[in-house]
């Protein structure tokens, strides 16, 4: 049976804004207050996605969440009308309005942790989404997360469902961004590698300036839940004086793909103990390409995403690296990726992509997909409407432009008319997608 590793990306949503709510991550504080273009980064992303589906990938698109968040503004307290409603909160408390409107469901790599069936002991793609507990702006996501998965994955006898773990930062989760699969095949049983920043009851070599997300004790629950052996698992520590310089996932510091494995010469805080035991868990064939410190600082890693990139290995088993035009315009960068493609290593081939309007907020091409690795009948009970074609790719553009704006300022998310706008879009995007009323909206 054929197995292949689907990527579902993160449809930006109509409130696409700079409001520089993350703290830690350097591009989101950089550009906070300036004017935002939700337009262009819908259909930035949607390009990217279509032109992976146009390599022969297979490619899928998450949908974004209802924004601004009427629904938890109301449960803290804010009452009236829904125009009511947004008066209130943007004039007493203009943060809690910022946000309740981020459109930060776009990064979906933060949407959930995926194992494939090959993993699991029931034999079945487990999916658990991520409580994102450490941004407020993001904890309000993984129940909508969850609807809109159950929605695309719904069969029973292939997909489980999980709960997110609880909403404390003991257990914070922060999805897919600290989690990779590394495997011979696709269909044959990996290793999968949980990226955690801290444990939770222990206050030593953690991060003194930025925030630590994800923890080890819920890198360990996601595993139990999903029925993953010690073998097949490794949990390993970012280190955090690159979390202190910005690197808030593990996704802007390393990545991989089946037997690849690309990361900074300081990514993990025990690094050459603990490559040591991933070399030995995937039986001594784990291609490890290390980027020195002196031939890419930490900083220009962050500021280009060398690592937050996409490793997609094409139809002769050699590999693509699908990087943001920001690293083709730093000659730094651009000189060592070139000589990278010169070396004895599976990444044969870089493809730039420009997503200028998620970079600024400080996700790049690896924060806009998740992965899951499905066989051909796995597949097949996907709900076709969440799959990219060449038609809806057209329709999904044409949609954008009927309801996105081409500017967004801060001031503007207290408009009325922006809420219905977005509204009217999800509702038509839900029936596009065949997802059903997935949204809150819909089923008042």
């Amino acid at each position: 049976m054929t197995y292949r590793e689907a990527n579902f990306d993160g449809l930006v949503g109509p409130t696409h804004n700079y409001a520089g709510l993350s703290f830690g991550n350097v591009a989101s504080q950089q550009h906070a207050a300036q004017p935002s273009n939700p337009k262009a980064a819908a259909q930035q992303g949607l390009a990217k996605a279509k032109l992976l589906a146009d390599m022969g990938f297979t490619q899928g698109i998450l949908p974004p969440h209802d924004r601004p968040d009427i629904t938890t503004l109301r449960r803290i307290g804010f009452s009236g009308s829904d125009n009511m409603v947004l008066q209130q909160v943007a004039h007493d408390a203009p943060t809690l309005l910022n946000s309740c409107s981020s459109a930060s469901c776009m990064w979906t790599a933060n949407a959930a942790t995926v194992s494939p069936s090959a993993d699991t002991l029931d034999g079945k793609v487990h999916f658990t989404p991520a409580n994102l507990v450490d941004r407020l702006h993001r904890s309000i996501e993984p129940a909508q997360t969850g609807r809109i998965l159950k929605a695309i994955f719904a069969d029973k006898q292939f997909f489980t469902h999980h709960q997110h773990l609880p909403e404390h930062s003991f257990f914070g989760d922060e999805g897919a961004a600290n989690h990779t699969r590394l495997c011979h095949h696709y269909g044959e049983t990996g290793v999968e590698l949980f990226v955690y920043g801290k444990q939770a009851n222990q206050s030593h070599t953690v991060p003194s300036h930025y925030p630590a997300r994800q923890t080890l004790e819920a890198c360990q629950a996601v595993a139990r839940l999903h029925g993953l052996t010690q073998d097949n698992t490794l949990f390993m520590q970012q280190n955090p004086t690159v979390i202190d310089q910005g690197v808030f996932h593990n996704d802007v510091i390393a990545v991989g793909n089946q037997n690849v494995l690309f990361y900074h010469q300081q990514a993990f805080a025990n690094q050459q103990a603990d490559l040591q035991k991933l070399q030995e868990k995937m039986h001594g064939q784990l291609h490890l390409i290390e980027v020195p410190q002196d031939a890419i600082s930490v900083n220009d890693a962050i500021s280009t995403y060398l690592f937050n990139t996409q490793l997609l290995t094409l139809s002769d088993n050699n590999m693509v690296l699908i990087a943001p035009t920001n690293c083709e315009q730093h000659a730094g960068v651009k000189a060592y990726l070139d000589h990278l493609l010169q070396l004895d290593t599976p990444i044969r081939a870089v493809q730039y992509v420009d997503v200028k309007q998620s970079m600024q907020n400080g996700g790049g091409p690896a924060c806009l997909r998740l992965r899951v690795e499905l066989s051909e009948q796995e597949l097949a009970a996907v709900n076709p409407g969440a799959l990219l074609t060449t038609e809806r790719y057209h329709t999904l553009m044409q949609w954008i432009d009927r309801h996105y704006r081409d500017r967004l300022t801060v001031a503007d998310l207290a408009d009325p008319q922006l809420l219905i706008e977005s509204r009217t879009a999800l509702d038509e995007l839900s029936q596009i997608m065949q997802l059903g009323n997935i949204y809150p909206f819909q089923q008042n």
